[in-house]
């Protein structure tokens, strides 16, 4: 389809206007508002199976959005919505008791991911990181956590400080300073966090060696995927664990996203670094809405035996442990991550070459099936490389010249393409034939 024809979406249109008498903004999540990027309204989804989504106004997309991670065996996997099914009709929902399935799905979590020995469900990544934020408190007795600029670690109030900040808030390069994500955060809890730039090694051991007796944990995503894609640059984790076992703090891994995603154990079984707690929630069970936070079990045993509360009506119900148990199953077999790093290969190598052939500025950063296209002239290491160098503006684009060809993703720079084990070498190919078209347009109109 080429721009000229591009889709119009008048459904979509009445079904926004309807949504926003009575949704803030017309939508369910920050994440999808027209605010977001989806200009002059996001399409409604009329169905989705595997990596293909259809809007109500009849447009197919091959989709690399996938629900913004979750999606990582494709819509709809059939093995596992049957075993939801199944286990819905022949057990029920919500006990407030334990149920066998709880422990087989935990089981099957703790057998693929090298860090976690105990594990706790829960229903959203934000409960994960709250309770890992927390439970190192717990454990070190000790006031404060480093976070780090430019990731997203849900929108609990002890972490929601720094995702974005404005430069001009955010303090100098080598000392950054807490800066609130929202309204209505208590200026008092942002003393409790120590703020430093990723991917610096000086700074890390400059913040350990000064503040390192007063900090708990350490929190950070492996791999940064809140703000577009960005590489841990070698060694950086490496020395990330050596500071934090010398000076007593608890490593946090944020696998929210890499989790079950860069390998069947995570980020931490791909880069071969343990962490001492680790929350994981999208790819952990298809599709279906669960979270987890797993760690070692002297840490995790806090849960147990009473010293650190962990509760939540819905945790381990029914549903959300037989999605867990059925994609775990189907994540252990093998040439599963053979083939998610194949096509997520391709697909990256192949917005960079379209890009180098039309003589766009661009770098692509990602691992297995998670990447960026960033347009930029400058290497993006870090959230203020990204700030200072990325075009957002091309992208925003080079977007929607990719809305218009069939493909789906998310229109901000600051997000990413996920590729699901129902890709297929064809979907890749019918995608790179539109970015190439795409970016070509991109070329076209020169700086946007």
């Amino acid at each position: 389809m080429t721009t000229q024809e591009a889709p119009a979406y008048p459904i979509s249109g009445r079904m926004f206007e309807r949504a926003a008498r009575v949704l803030p903004g017309g939508v369910g999540s920050s994440a999808r508002a027209v605010r977001a990027g989806w200009a002059p309204y996001p399409p409604f989804v009329a169905s989705a199976q595997g990596s293909h989504l259809t809007d109500v106004d009849g447009h197919t997309y091959i989709d690399y959005l996938l629900g913004l991670g979750p999606m990582l065996l494709g819509h709809r996997n059939a093995e596992v919505t049957a075993a939801v099914i199944k286990a819905v009709t022949e057990r029920g929902t919500v006990f407030g008791l334990p149920h066998e399935l709880e422990a087989v799905a935990a089981e099957k979590v703790c057998d693929a991911v090298p860090g976690v020995e105990m594990v706790r469900f829960a229903n959203s990544g934000s409960e994960a990181v709250g309770t890992a934020v927390r439970l190192a408190r717990a454990a070190t007795s000790r006031p404060l956590i480093l976070r780090f600029e430019g990731h997203y670690h849900g929108w609990m109030d002890t972490v929601y400080w720094s995702n974005h900040p404005k430069l001009e808030l955010a303090g100098p390069d080598d000392a950054p300073v807490p800066v609130a994500a929202g309204a209505g955060m208590a200026p008092g809890v942002g003393d409790s966090l120590v703020i430093s730039q990723w991917n610096d090694v000086a700074a890390l051991e400059r913040v350990m060696a000064e503040q390192g007796n007063r900090i708990a944990g350490i929190i950070t995503e492996p791999m940064m995927l809140n703000t577009g894609c960005i590489k841990p640059v070698p060694g950086y984790l490496e020395r990330m664990r050596e500071l934090a076992t010398q000076h007593g703090a608890v490593l946090i891994f944020d696998e929210v996203i890499t989790g079950f995603r860069l390998a069947r154990g995570g980020a931490q079984q791909r880069f071969g670094i343990t962490p001492d707690l680790t929350t994981m929630a999208k790819g952990i069970a298809g599709g279906f809405p669960v979270a987890a936070i797993g760690g070692k079990r002297a840490l995790m045993e806090m849960c147990g035996d009473g010293r650190y509360s962990h509760s939540g009506t819905y945790n381990s119900n029914v549903m959300a442990v037989a999605a867990v148990s059925a994609t775990m199953d189907i994540l252990a077999r093998p040439g599963t991550y053979e083939h998610l790093d194949r096509l997520g290969a391709r697909l990256l190598e192949g917005f960079s070459a379209a890009a180098a052939r039309h003589g766009v500025a661009h770098e692509v950063q990602g691992i297995g099936p998670v990447g960026q296209l960033w347009f930029t002239d400058a290497p993006i290491r870090s959230y203020r490389d990204a700030v200072r160098h990325a075009r957002h503006d091309r992208f925003a684009f080079w977007w929607r010249q990719m809305m218009d060809r069939g493909v789906m993703f998310h229109p901000s720079q600051d997000e990413n393409l996920f590729v699901s084990t129902a890709h297929t070498d064809a979907d890749i190919d019918r995608t790179l034939d539109a970015a190439d078209e795409a970016m070509a347009a991109v070329a076209a109109v020169g700086p946007v």
